[in-house]
């Protein structure tokens, strides 16, 4: 017995090292040498923020703290490599009890097939490395077929990136990926809440900005800031500022009580399309929660939020009905009220609804 044990550990340990023999060697590449899309502005404090770092000293140290993270943001590549990995250190390492860590930190690897059809491949789950406080490093794939394809990594939605590498063979090629694949010169810039910036995705393809991203061929920019989406002066003119814009999508109603619909909606809007009355917004209201069919409260306040929503749209369209546009929350988050985490964030599926709704509307928009 003792002979046959002794035998078969002789034999683990030669496959063991056999493999590690086979291994091919890996490289680490810099996602700066790669292509950065759905990002805003090229003036922000670190890479991967989503404002222009002179509004750091203008805004609420709360929403400053939401645009450290890269929600939409994602690295475009295409590669050889039989195998493919990030590496990447969090700005926070933050934890939410109702969002997976793989939607909140992690990150995506997505393949083209064909010419146009998205697939996801793997999510890594977000460890800290032994040894470090906020470093990530996996492997999403191996054994690939070694042929040239077009691949995305979609960023965390809920923390920040300081610095991300893309892993793959050292012998393997590496390019920015073709520029006609989500396309640069055709550009959404949404504007919002919690739900906007992915909450709660369970991983972070699922927002829904990403997922109109994919099914438009377009820069989807998501300035959705949880908590923060309240329809500030100096965000509008920020949103003014961005280039190759075809279209704005507003959706800052849950974060804002009924007076802000009432107050600072037409402002906001106005200061936008004046700065930039070439360029379609779409006001988006916001949803009726599923508990509001039984508490009578947020009944009858929602609605009243809407409405005022509403009021200062048709104020504005009264004075130029051009490139204004209104879009009701119905079917929003689905038909079922099976849309939502805990009531207000979306799931996976209400993620999918949203994006159902609002694409068809946004494609009439992108050039």
């Amino acid at each position: 017995m003792k002979k046959f044990l002794l035998s078969a550990l002789i034999t683990l340990l030669a496959v063991t090292a056999f493999a590690e023999e086979q291994k091919t060697p890996r490289r680490y590449v810099n996602s700066l040498e790669l292509r950065i899309i759905n990002k805003g502005f090229d003036n922000s404090e670190r890479t991967f923020s989503r404002l222009p770092a002179y509004l750091k000293d203008s805004v609420r140290p709360d929403l400053w703290e939401r645009q450290q993270c890269s929600a939409g943001m994602a690295i475009r590549f295409a590669t050889d490599s039989r195998s493919i990995g990030v590496r990447y250190d969090l700005y926070y390492n933050t934890h939410m009890i109702h969002m997976a860590d793989t939607g909140l930190k992690g990150t995506d690897l997505y393949i083209l097939e064909g010419d146009s059809v998205w697939r996801h491949v793997n999510t890594n789950r977000p460890y800290i490395k032994k040894g470090t406080e906020k470093s990530c490093e996996a492997t999403y794939v191996e054994n690939l077929s070694g042929k040239m394809q077009e691949y995305m990594i979609y960023l965390p939605l809920y923390d920040g990136v300081v610095n991300l590498d893309v892993v793959i063979d050292s012998t393997a090629t590496i390019t920015k990926g073709s520029p006609d694949i989500i396309r640069s010169d055709k550009k959404i810039v949404a504007y919002g809440t919690s739900i906007l910036q992915g909450g709660c995705a369970s991983r972070t393809g699922m927002a829904a900005t990403n997922i109109i991203s994919r099914m438009l061929n377009c820069e989807v920019v998501n300035l959705g800031f949880s908590g923060e989406g309240k329809m500030d002066f100096c965000m509008a003119r920020a949103l003014a500022e961005i280039p190759d814009v075809d279209c704005y999508l507003i959706d800052p109603v849950p974060n804002c009580t009924e007076m802000m619909c009432d107050t600072i909606t037409y402002d906001f809007i106005k200061i936008l399309r004046t700065l930039r009355p070439e360029v379609p917004i779409v006001m988006l209201e916001g949803p009726i929660y599923p508990y509001a069919r039984y508490d009578s409260f947020f009944g009858s306040y929602l609605p009243k939020k809407n409405a005022a929503f509403r009021k200062n749209y048709e104020r504005l369209v009264a004075e130029d009905p051009k490139n204004l546009y209104y879009v009701t929350s119905d079917g929003l988050d689905g038909v079922e009220d099976d849309g939502t985490v805990d009531g207000i964030h979306l799931t996976d599926l209400g993620f999918k609804y949203y994006a159902e709704k609002m694409a068809p509307i946004l494609a009439k928009f992108v050039k």
